[in-house]
């Protein structure tokens, strides 16, 4: 296992943060390092969120989730989704933002966005897995805009452990 993490510690997937809403109106976000496209047809889209996450709680009760794709330069919001847990603070509180469909919060500071109905949830271990149908997406970008990756973020230290 030891070697397994090693490898994984070497790559540089991309990061996402994740929002979600309940029906109750709970809001959360948190930073994932674990996501993909999954179908092109039809589009799918896999997110994983920690067990042991406050937005996991909330993903448990929402419609849908978005997905928001930083670039290198929002390594502070990043940082801001990343380092703090939403059971003791209100990240949503410090950005501006606004609902998208089903109300999943999307953040104004991210050009590159899409919000996915969620289809399944399935376990994965310490991590439950998110099958995603996009409903809607933007991005203000038509050139190709350089996205936030694992390296640069790997020395934050998590809100919660996995």
């Amino acid at each position: 296992m030891e070697s397994f993490h090693a490898v994984m510690s070497q790559l540089d997937g991309p990061m996402v943060i994740v929002t979600a809403a309940s029906p109750g109106g709970e809001q959360a976000g948190c930073l994932v390092g674990f996501s993909t496209q999954a179908s092109i047809d039809p589009p799918r889209y896999l997110v994983f969120l920690s067990k042991t996450n406050h937005t996991f709680d909330v993903a448990q009760r929402a419609e849908a989730l978005g997905v928001h794709v930083p670039t290198p330069s929002q390594r502070d919001l990043a940082a801001r989704f990343g380092t703090e847990t939403g059971d003791q603070v209100d990240k949503l509180a410090r950005e501006t933002w606004h609902r998208g469909p089903h109300g999943v919060p999307i953040l104004d500071e991210v050009e590159r966005w899409f919000v996915g109905r969620i289809l399944e949830r399935f376990d994965s271990g310490d991590h439950m897995g998110f099958v995603l149908d996009p409903v809607a997406a933007d991005t203000s970008s038509s050139a190709p805009l350089p996205q936030l990756g694992f390296q640069a973020v790997e020395d934050l230290d998590a809100g919660h452990d996995a």
